[in-house]
């Protein structure tokens, strides 16, 4: 069971005392559904898995597979410690709240960058202690430090039937065009997570997109993959919105997503536990790129409905 398509990297909604605003995480989850969502990573660096508890990660991670119920796929990470034995009771934690796929985040199996052997001795003992039945994948995740994998590591996950997942956060299109290659005929999935090459990427056979502004507009992405081969001009177009509105992610995100779903009613909420302060202060103009962001969507929107 490869997991393909469109993955919304879920942010977390909190109430203003800090605390998990459940009632908005069930309404942002119907959201990314009703837009075009085929599978949901919920705990990820989006959901500030570093900034969260074991016991609210488990928690975000049971939330979200009951609220979905079988819908669509639901992946979780979760492991944020240095220590080995610590990682493995986090992901033995995260195992064991009902979802679909266990991913685990290469810089911390080799937290120091020792290189291979490194990366796969901790995967192999993990392996072993980790249920033989939960499919798997890999989170390049680029906090606190982006440990991307080298061609022999990605042989090494498509030999083994468990992954069916991989993140790839290289932004380099020609890294994307060579793992299609080495995992084709594998069960490993290779789901982009930059912008900037999306278009390009699915075209090459990437199978999906799972990056940060699927909390603004999945759908549209959604459409690009589903549809843009058949209106190649149109989806040229739309890449290029797609990927000059992603480069507002430095402007505060995850609480840029928050204070989008604020605006949307999703929940009530922007605070955040990774960004403090107010983005709209620090980062001039902000509201306005917001506008203009929120703006493009729609119209975007009635093109594609436009087509029939």
């Amino acid at each position: 069971m490869a997991i393909v398509g469109i993955v919304p990297v879920m942010i977390t909604p909190f109430h203003e005392d800090g605390d998990i605003d459940w009632g908005g995480l069930e309404n942002l989850i119907e959201w990314y559904i009703t837009h075009g969502a085929q599978a949901l990573f919920a705990v990820c660096q989006s959901s500030e898995m570093q900034f969260l508890s074991l016991a609210e990660r488990r928690d975000l991670a049971i939330f979200t597979a009951k609220q979905v119920a079988g819908r669509i796929p639901v992946l979780a990470s979760g492991h944020v410690a240095d220590d080995p034995s610590e990682q493995l009771r986090e992901l033995s934690v995260m195992a064991d709240t009902g979802i679909d796929c266990l991913v685990m985040v290469s810089n911390r199996l080799d937290p120091e960058n020792a290189g291979g052997a490194q990366l796969r001795e901790a995967l192999d003992k993990l392996k072993t202690a980790l249920p033989a039945t939960l499919p798997l994948g890999m989170y390049e995740c680029p906090a606190p430090y982006r440990r991307l994998l080298a061609d022999p590591e990605i042989r090494y996950l498509c030999d083994d039937p468990r992954f069916v997942f991989m993140k790839d956060v290289s932004c380099d299109l020609g890294v994307v065009q060579q793992r299609v290659q080495l995992a084709r005929g594998s069960a490993l999935a290779i789901n982009n997570a930059n912008a900037a090459i999306a278009h390009p990427a699915l075209a090459s056979g990437a199978d999906g997109f799972c990056g940060v502004f699927t909390n603004f507009h999945p759908d549209l992405y959604r459409w690009l993959q589903d549809d843009g081969p058949s209106h190649p001009e149109l989806a040229d177009e739309l890449a290029i919105f797609l990927a000059l509105a992603a480069l507002g992610e430095p402007m505060g995100y995850p609480k840029l997503a928050k204070l989008h779903h604020q605006r949307l009613g999703t929940f009530k909420s922007d605070y955040s536990r990774a960004v403090s302060g107010d983005i709209l202060a620090i980062h001039w103009a902000l509201d306005a790129v917001m506008d203009r962001i929120s703006k493009g969507t729609e119209l975007w929107r009635q093109r594609i409905a436009e087509l029939g």
